[in-house]
């Protein structure tokens, strides 16, 4: 079937003259999570991880994905012809080297520039001049030959109004959009706008977003979407204060006729499509002023009312793994048939019992053995692993509440296990353990800090092919920019920021064996203030996740005297936040799960 949709494409590529067809896994918003509507590379390649970019030529295919994903992609491409390309591994050329070495003189390189970033679109407009070539951003041929495609999503929104209006974030923005030199401001990224409006919805699945673009004046605000999806309680409150509502694909015909502005646009989240209308404004008097938008950064700070409402979910949430891992190892130790899929439906089924649960913040990742290997692994119930009493089951799950989001990883013990495992779950945990017991000068930002999570590892030569950890929305992404803990700085990402109070990031390193085993150990930690002295402001975190470690999996030879106090201070908390939720058997087995060692 895949060869079959490639050849099919390929067929349209030579009738178009398109000698290179790059497809993007974007949406038309650069958004991390694309809807189903918008899965044309999964539908042409077949494989389903979150990142990856298909090339199609004439001769041949190639899938680029990062190290998240080889043993995931490798299974998915087998059999399809589609040459897999390791991001970042040695040897292999990135896309634009690879689709420059593949473009002959005077081609054409084709792609959806409503899929692709402007940045990335401008790369491949570079590598065609460079090759006396041309680019058609206008080529989408999955849009005709896919025949059952999903619907476009249509979801109602809703107010989430958590310590500050929307009209209080759109005077700062606006404040800092003029700080910019800039009178008008275009944003494209869906989490920044439903952060900013004050409303969510749930047209991707586990992001609760709603599919628009928003155009912000010194007078003026413009949301780009479908009417139908607010109540008349909004829209009046939108008409009272200049919000006009707009059809979502009017913003192409409006950015075209815009004049005589200095529009602020970020090009990393802004499609290509859009971009090139506003540089073709500049005879119109329009000026591009390029920066990244202020959003990204205000939301990232939370609020003292969205940190207060976290610390009480996060406890809500513990309370629901923890549950779950007693329910796990009994289950397990009894001799009861249970799969991968069949702990994530448990695990899931827990969480929409709390309090404002609203929907996952991600589709649950059960990977048993081997399968924990691929880091976003997902469990089918027809092929999914039976859980045996030996090994470990990873287990990476959370929730969105109206309280805010939760994302927390842990590995669990089945039965036996060898002392090669505890060994790296240990050195694992003592790479959580210091990150998040890090003191630092106000000014660092997750480059400064990830190598207290990977120096356990890398001491022993190991290292996991993924970031630290990530920043997390409020009931919004859960992957959120600008705030993470990377070791490799890299000029492209957006993940740079100088950590802030109020900022919460995930702090989750591991280890990964092709064909034996993966472990993880995630918490969220949120960044706080410490104290200040003649060298300045020092920080520190504050631990969320509240959801015991795996004593069974520790081995005590490698802690040192610093690692025992931070995991036993660590259980204490954990036990005193989670003991009024458990029942009588519960609690003694919590009081196990968290005894001093």
């Amino acid at each position: 079937m895949i060869r079959k949709r490639i050849e099919t494409v390929r067929e349209m590529m030579k009738i178009q003259k398109v000698d290179i067809y790059v497809v993007f896994t974007d949406d038309y918003h650069m958004s991390e999570y694309a809807g189903d509507y918008f899965a044309q590379r999964q539908f042409l390649s077949g494989f389903t991880g979150s990142a990856g970019t298909l090339v199609i030529t004439a001769g041949e295919a190639a899938l680029f994905t990062d190290g998240r994903y080889f043993v995931q992609a490798e299974k998915q491409l087998c059999g399809t012809g589609i040459k897999l390309m390791k991001s970042g591994c040695k040897g292999v050329p990135t896309l634009s080297q690879y689709c420059e070495e593949m473009l002959e003189d005077c081609g054409i390189i084709g792609f959806d520039g409503r899929c692709v970033s402007s940045d990335q679109g401008a790369a491949l407009e570079k590598i065609a001049l460079k090759k006396k070539s041309h680019i058609n951003y206008n080529f989408n041929p999955v849009g005709k030959i896919w025949k059952d495609r999903p619907d476009f999503p249509m979801s109602s929104a809703y107010d989430l109004t958590v310590g500050q209006t929307r009209w209080e974030k759109i005077e700062e923005l606006r404040k800092r959009v003029s700080e910019k030199n800039a009178t008008a401001h275009i944003i494209a990224a869906l989490d920044d706008i439903c952060w900013l409006m004050n409303i969510r919805g749930s047209d991707v699945k586990c992001n609760p977003v709603i599919m628009s673009y928003l155009y912000i004046t010194e007078n003026e605000v413009v949301l780009y979407t479908d009417e139908c999806r607010f109540d008349e309680e909004i829209k009046q409150e939108f008409n009272d204060n200049n919000v006009i509502i707009k059809p979502y694909e009017s913003i192409y015909d409006d950015i075209a006729e815009i004049r005589n502005e200095k529009v602020l646009a970020d090009k990393k989240r802004l499609n290509y499509n859009l971009y090139k209308l506003l540089e073709e404004g500049s005879d119109r008097g329009v000026q591009i002023i390029e920066a990244e938008n202020p959003s990204v950064l205000m939301k990232a700070v939370k609020n003292s009312s969205e940190i207060k409402n976290l610390k009480e979910v996060h406890i809500d949430d513990g309370a629901a793994v923890t549950k779950f891992s007693f329910w796990l190892k009994q289950a397990v130790k009894s001799g009861k048939n249970i799969t991968e899929a069949d702990a994530a439906s448990y695990l899931d089924k827990l969480r929409s019992n709390i309090k404002d649960y609203i929907d996952l913040s991600f589709d649950t990742i059960s990977a048993y053995g081997e399968n924990a290997a691929m880091m976003h692994y997902h469990a089918e119930d027809e092929t999914a692993a039976i859980l045996k009493p030996y090994g470990m089951l990873l287990v990476d799950s959370g929730g969105q509440y109206l309280r805010g989001t939760t994302d927390v990883t842990r590995t669990f013990a089945l039965g036996e296990v060898t002392d090669e495992m505890k060994r790296h779950f240990t050195l694992t945990l003592k790479g959580m353990l210091s990150l998040a017991s890090a003191k630092f000068l106000r000014g660092c930002s997750g480059y400064s800090l990830d190598i207290l999570a990977r120096a356990p590892l890398w001491n022993e030569g190991i290292d996991y092919r993924c970031g630290t950890g990530h920043g997390v929305g409020y009931l919004l992404n859960v992957h959120e920019a600008p705030n993470a803990f990377r070791w490799k700085y890299n000029s492209a990402s957006a993940e740079w920021a100088v950590l802030e109070p109020g900022m919460v990031t995930s702090d989750e390193p591991g280890v990964y064996i092709d064909g034996k085993y993966g472990i993880r150990i995630e918490n969220e930690i949120l960044c706080v203030h410490d104290y200040e002295n003649e060298y300045g402001e020092f920080l520190k975190f504050d631990m969320l996740t509240c959801v015991p470690i795996d004593l069974e999996l520790v081995d005590k030879s490698l802690l040192d005297d610093n690692d025992r106090r931070r995991l036993n201070d660590y259980h204490e908390w954990v036990y005193n936040s989670l003991a009024g939720y458990m029942d009588d058997n519960e609690l003694k087995l919590l009081t196990e799960a968290t005894h001093k060692i």
